[in-house]
């Protein structure tokens, strides 16, 4: 029997189990899980079963039949992988094109790679990327909260995104951050309640399950660009599309749940503080020059790439290693 198992970075150690950082991560995604019942109904229930149900069912197959390998799903992960996607997706998606993005997520963005681990890109974002280029009419479909939590009828509507980029200044003026703040707006079912996800990002920060850097630089990034970016019109205009670019999007359930992600982001404080910078940075270049009014998804897809690089050039002095000068 091979005793000696090699395996990718990161290694750490921990008192802190694969599963237990899967689940807690679940635990943490509860709140704005429910804001998305509440304000999507049935629609995004549904998405959401679906989801994890096809990320479960694709991940046991093909460990179990193609792989030829003892599956894996009680660890959490698969769940993990098909909430992710979900809050990324419409309420009001065809769930024959939730499956899609599943198929994708498990069989290419994850086991393509060798499983969890390997995974070179965050398969979540993977999914909902391939979904956004295969359907963007359905993907930017976004239907407005529903008074009847339980309908599948919605009515679909522009995103505040979609007014920050297209809008004049009179309707950057009439949006309201109150609305942003517990999940009034229409979106991604995931991501519309700003405080149920920085209720999950306390917890998380509580159990020690993340740390500050990703997400505390993605933001403050992301506020700084965009106040600057502002700044020609006033300062009262900067700093409430400063307000908005935080609030809107997937700013935060990005920074907060995706970027994050162990295996794709930087191991070193330092690296983590480059990382959560240049998202921010490329995801405010999208939004305000780009094609697509939110560019979120693609930054960290994009940093994802760079993560090795990062590791490599920003890894901490080994112990005893002498360098240049001998210090």
């Amino acid at each position: 029997m091979n005793k000696l198992v090699v395996s990718p970075s990161p290694h750490i150690h921990s008192g802190i189990s694969t599963p237990q950082c899967m689940y807690g991560v679940l635990i943490a995604l509860i709140p704005a899980f429910l804001v998305s019942l509440y304000f999507f109904g049935l629609g995004a229930l549904l998405v959401t079963l679906t989801s994890v149900v096809s990320c479960v069912v694709f991940e046991y197959l093909i460990q179990k039949f193609l792989l030829k390998e003892e599956p894996t799903i009680s660890n959490g992960s698969a769940i993990l992988t098909g909430v992710l996607l979900a809050f990324n997706l419409p309420s009001n998606l065809p769930l024959w094109i939730v499956v899609l993005g599943a198929l994708f997520a498990i069989g290419v963005a994850k086991m393509a790679f060798g499983g969890l681990g390997n995974n070179i890109f965050n398969p979540a974002l993977a999914g909902r990327i391939f979904l956004l280029i295969s359907f963007p009419a359905q993907m930017t479909t976004w239907p407005i909260p529903s008074t009847l939590p339980m309908s599948l009828d919605a009515e679909t509507g522009a995103t505040t995104l979609s007014i920050l980029k297209y809008g004049s200044a009179e309707s950057l003026a009439g949006l309201d951050a109150t609305q942003h703040l517990i999940g009034n707006i229409g979106g991604s079912l995931g991501e519309v309640s700003a405080i149920a996800l920085l209720i999950g990002f306390a917890y998380m920060l509580w159990k020690r399950i993340i740390t500050w850097h990703i997400p505390v630089c993605i933001i403050a990034t992301v506020a700084v660009f965009a106040f600057l970016a502002g700044i020609g019109n006033g300062v009262e205009y900067a700093a409430k599309l400063a307000e908005m670019h935080v609030l809107s999007g997937g700013v935060l359930l990005g920074a907060i749940f995706m970027a994050t992600d162990y295996v794709t982001s930087p191991m070193t404080k330092g690296g983590m503080v480059l990382y959560g910078i240049l998202i921010g940075i490329i995801t405010m270049v999208i939004r305000l020059w780009g094609a697509y009014p939110e560019g979120m998804s693609f930054a960290i897809f994009i940093m994802n790439g760079v993560t090795p690089l990062i590791n490599n050039y920003m890894k901490p002095k080994r112990f005893g290693e002498v360098v240049k000068n001998g210090k």
